[in-house]
């Protein structure tokens, strides 16, 4: 077989496909729960915190150099702990919102109870047999 038919046989099973979707979906997913993380959340963090943007916490090494002219001269050095501290906010709800999900999809997706299989001819033969020779 050539390396393209294997190519074809490859993407044309399920599992890849099915894969290549929810990777688009849960970028797009994503995307969604950043914007509602920034837009909702982190205002009301802020508003708590005394009005800064948690992305901008920072714990200051050496402040940034000036000169007289006004001119920086050498960059701030910082641990923006705060980007890293927004960051993982975004995942922790990410992640609790997929959970949710995933959770009322396998709540929908249950399977029903199956009714009970009859029992075969040759059991039931086989039962009376044994309750006649008890007897």
């Amino acid at each position: 077989m050539g390396m393209l038919s294997e190519f074809k046989a490859f993407i044309s099973r399920g599992n890849v496909v099915d894969l290549a979707t929810a990777v688009v979906i849960g970028a797009a997913f994503g995307k969604i729960v950043t914007a509602l993380v920034d837009g909702i959340v982190m205002p009301i963090v802020s508003l708590i915190t005394g009005g800064t943007s948690v992305a901008d916490w920072k714990y200051v090494v050496t402040p940034a150099q000036v000169d007289a002219a006004g001119k920086e001269i050498a960059a701030e050095v910082a641990f923006k702990y705060g980007a890293v501290l927004q960051t993982l906010i975004d995942f922790v709800l990410i992640a609790f919102v997929i959970f949710l999900v995933l959770k009322a999809y396998n709540r929908l997706r249950a399977p029903e109870a199956a009714p009970e299989a009859p029992t075969p001819e040759e059991i039931l033969l086989l039962r009376e047999i044994r309750d006649a020779v008890k007897r």
